[in-house]
């Protein structure tokens, strides 16, 4: 039996891209996309439909040619991910606009037009996931949205502290980078000789996954970014894992046992405390790699997320 096989008897395989050609090929539970994902998207031939029907729905929507961008970006997002879902039994995940990562009300209110949208479709939004930058603010408009049954799925996770937010404000599930981290212990020096067992974004998701089992939290777990199988299959076990098209080759075409890595320990336990704003905010600030990779994940999004606006508009 290949890798990818043997991964699926402990792990929920999710495909971190947004061709269909590539994920009907392995047949993820789930998939997941984002600004620089969506950007490359709308370059296929086959979505050509698909971004003309958003920039229409621009025109048709925006008071202004501001918000007519804004709409026709809304729109290609939501046409993509309700046709990502035609070819998967599960959920996909939206990314909204990075650009309101530290605006709680704003970010609830584009995950609601968002989900409205993919609604207007006849797609429920159980079958949604709305993708959000792992802020205090965002954090806590996932609380919000968890309440009117908007699943969120917060992103660019880097420290122990949004980790541990996140799962008591009830977020459903959180997508820790494992390859982003260990691109900066590489790129700071701190890795002399690889090992995956003791790589930092490997052992960082580890660290969540049995805090998480301990403390009983309901929050999943997505293993995300990763560089190499290597990392991937020391976190078998892990609840889920998204993976890029280029990796599921390696691990379709790569046979061999794969050996369960993260088992849940048996002890559940209530957590005594809870993160204030202020011990969040000073927590997260303690780990300097957490607070670069996240602005710099935050700005490579609103990046991407302008170039995208840039190619709507010179098709209006």
């Amino acid at each position: 039996m290949n890798q990818l096989n043997e991964l699926k008897k402990f792990t929920t395989i999710v495909a971190d891209s947004g061709n269909v050609h590539e994920i009907i090929k392995y047949k993820p539970m789930d998939a997941t996309t984002n600004p620089s994902l969506i950007l490359k998207t709308i370059l296929i031939p086959q979505y050509k439909d698909l971004v003309i029907d958003a920039i229409s729905y621009g025109k048709k929507n925006g008071s202004s040619e501001k918000d007519k961008i804004s709409q026709a970006s809304d729109k290609i997002l939501v046409n993509i991910g309700s046709e990502i879902l035609k070819y998967i039994p599960g959920r996909v995940s939206s990314e909204i606009d990075a650009r309101i990562s530290f605006n709680k009300e704003l970010c609830i209110l584009k995950a609601k037009k968002i989900v409205n949208m993919y609604e207007d479709l006849g797609v429920s939004r159980s079958k949604i996931l709305i993708k959000l930058a792992a802020t205090w603010e965002c954090i806590q408009a996932a609380q919000s949205l968890e309440k009117e049954n908007i699943n969120c799925n917060l992103t660019l996770l880097f420290s122990f502290a949004q980790a541990k937010a996140c799962a008591e404000s009830g977020v459903f599930l959180i997508s820790p980078f494992v390859g982003r981290i260990y691109d900066w212990y590489y790129e700071n020096n701190l890795i002399k000789k690889y090992n995956p067992m003791n790589d930092p974004g490997v052992l960082s998701v580890k660290k969540i996954y049995q805090y998480y089992k301990k403390h009983n939290y309901r929050t999943i777990i997505m293993g995300a970014s990763f560089r190499n199988v290597d990392q991937i299959l020391e976190l078998a076990g892990c609840d889920y894992l998204t993976i890029s098209p280029v990796l599921l080759e390696k691990l379709q075409n790569s046979r061999g046992t794969v050996i369960r890595r993260l088992v849940p320990n048996n002890i559940n336990i209530t957590s005594s405390s809870v993160l204030t704003e202020s011990n969040f905010r000073w927590e997260h600030n303690q780990d300097r790699m957490a607070v670069e990779k996240l602005s710099d994940g935050i700005r490579q999004f609103s990046a991407d997320q302008e170039k995208l606006e840039q190619i709507l508009s010179s098709m209006f």
